[in-house]
């Protein structure tokens, strides 16, 4: 499964690759994007990962600024400390939306 994670925070997201890691689910990391700028470009020149963790507030934006300017299909999986975007983050491809810390449990899949 090819994930991409979209986080700005390098803490949160080497724990999200831990938290992965420890599932022992079959993965690869094929990006880790850290603006909105760098996901657009990335989307736009490389092909749609099998999943998405998307942290929703990004140093140049927010994450929906992405998905607003790409059309995607991939399931994405909102990882936030707001629970203020769930219900727009429902109205995308998402099929979860989990508050930070992550833990394992939350994470399982």
């Amino acid at each position: 499964m090819n994930i991409v994670i979209i986080e700005d925070e390098p803490a949160a997201a080497s724990q999200l690759k831990f938290l992965l890691q420890a599932l022992e689910v079959e993965h690869h990391i094929a990006a880790i994007i850290e603006t909105v700028q760098e996901g657009i470009k990335w989307f736009t020149s490389n092909a749609p990962p099998d999943l998405i963790f998307s942290d929703i507030q990004l140093a140049d934006g927010i994450s929906f600024e992405i998905y607003e300017q790409i059309q995607l299909q991939t399931p994405i999986i909102f990882t936030t400390a707001f629970d203020e975007y769930a219900i727009r983050a429902f109205k995308l491809n998402s099929v979860d939306y989990l508050l930070k810390p992550i833990d394992e449990e939350a994470l399982r899949f």
